[in-house]
């Protein structure tokens, strides 16, 4: 059963730049990871939000990706940063 990931972030204009960043570095590190299909950086079209998406083989490959980017050094902390809490959707296929 694929997995999917969608996270809704929401940094201070600020810190932008810095989060699409962090964002970017974390699908760049996640997508050749072992039954990853996809990882992904998006921004909204009014710049309030930065979406990652992500889509896996199984929940043990999701798992594996995200132990590999922390491994790596990927920050993926919620802290001051951002100027309300994130929403995270995990989904499965149909």
């Amino acid at each position: 059963m694929k997995i999917g990931f969608v996270a809704i972030h929401y940094p201070h204009i600020s810190n932008r730049e810095e989060f699409i960043s962090r964002v970017r570095q974390a699908a760049e590190v996640m997508r050749p990871t072992p039954g990853c299909l996809s990882a992904d950086c998006w921004v909204t079209v009014a710049g309030d939000a930065v979406v990652s998406t992500a889509q896996w083989e199984s929940e043990d490959a999701l798992v594996s990706s995200f132990a590999t980017a922390r491994a790596a050094g990927v920050d993926f902390d919620y802290d001051e940063r951002e100027s309300r809490p994130r929403q995270i959707f995990r989904l499965v296929s149909a």
